[in-house]
């Protein structure tokens, strides 16, 4: 990519549907255009994922259904929704040659999720068994919630959105139980959920529990992730 150039991103896509597609919410598309980059999709799936890495110069790890709860030794819940082995694979993956070449990553609910379970961390398997329904996360049976979130002072994400406290658009039922070693946790509602992690000093990475995208049309807090990740996707590539 020169230097005038828009930068590549790619967005992992949900998995197959019933009628054999794979699909992705066009929020997400919009998001990355709307911050200057160029969205590629990424299909569970896919053989060729080094060679993706090596053309792409950032990544979205997009939400989506629950992991298998084998992926970090978890237990089967009743709660647990839409496992995609095929999909898992691929992400868990890609998340790998990710954190082995550091390239900028904007990693959205399940996307914090898999990059956690890489690393060693692990899932609580359903949120309100474990912090109450003091906030809802999602309502039922599948509907987006809206609820606060604390960012952390001393973290990049508060040098991004530079506020305490943001409203946030949530559609998960899992989280973090587990942090993995290397990552911080720089967010979190008041019912306690981690709801974004970091790797210390280092800002190639964001990671935020919530769904961004949603509200990103209409919401400066939300949007200026995509455009923060896709700016430093264009100078993570410049520089390399």
């Amino acid at each position: 990519m020169t230097h005038n150039q828009k930068p590549l991103i790619g967005i992992t896509t949900y998995g197959r549907n019933d009628q054999g597609s794979f699909t992705l919410p066009a929020l997400y598309v919009e998001s990355i255009r709307r911050a200057g980059g160029i969205p590629l999709l990424i299909v569970p799936g896919e053989t060729y994922l080094e060679d993706i890495v090596n053309r792409l110069d950032g990544f979205v790890l997009a939400g989506g259904g629950d992991l298998n709860p084998g992926t970090y030794n978890g237990k089967v819940h009743e709660k647990v929704y839409n496992i995609d082995i095929e999909r898992d694979t691929s992400e868990l993956n890609l998340g790998e040659l990710i954190l082995a070449k550091k390239i900028p990553t904007l990693a959205i609910c399940r996307g914090i999720q898999i990059i956690n379970t890489i690393l060693g961390g692990s899932l609580f398997e359903h949120i309100p068994d474990h912090f109450g329904e003091m906030i809802q996360h999602r309502l039922p049976p599948r509907v987006p919630s809206l609820h606060n979130v604390t960012i952390d002072r001393n973290s990049d994400l508060f040098d991004i959105i530079q506020k305490e406290e943001i409203e946030v658009t949530s559609l998960h039922h899992q989280s973090i139980d587990k942090l993995a070693t290397g990552l911080n946790t720089v967010a979190k509602s008041a019912d306690g959920v981690i709801e974004a992690i970091e790797f210390k000093d280092e800002s190639w990475f964001i990671g935020i529990q919530w769904h961004p995208e949603y509200t990103s049309a209409e919401d400066p807090d939300q949007q200026i992730l995509f455009d923060k990740f896709v700016q430093r996707s264009k100078i993570a590539e410049n520089c390399s």
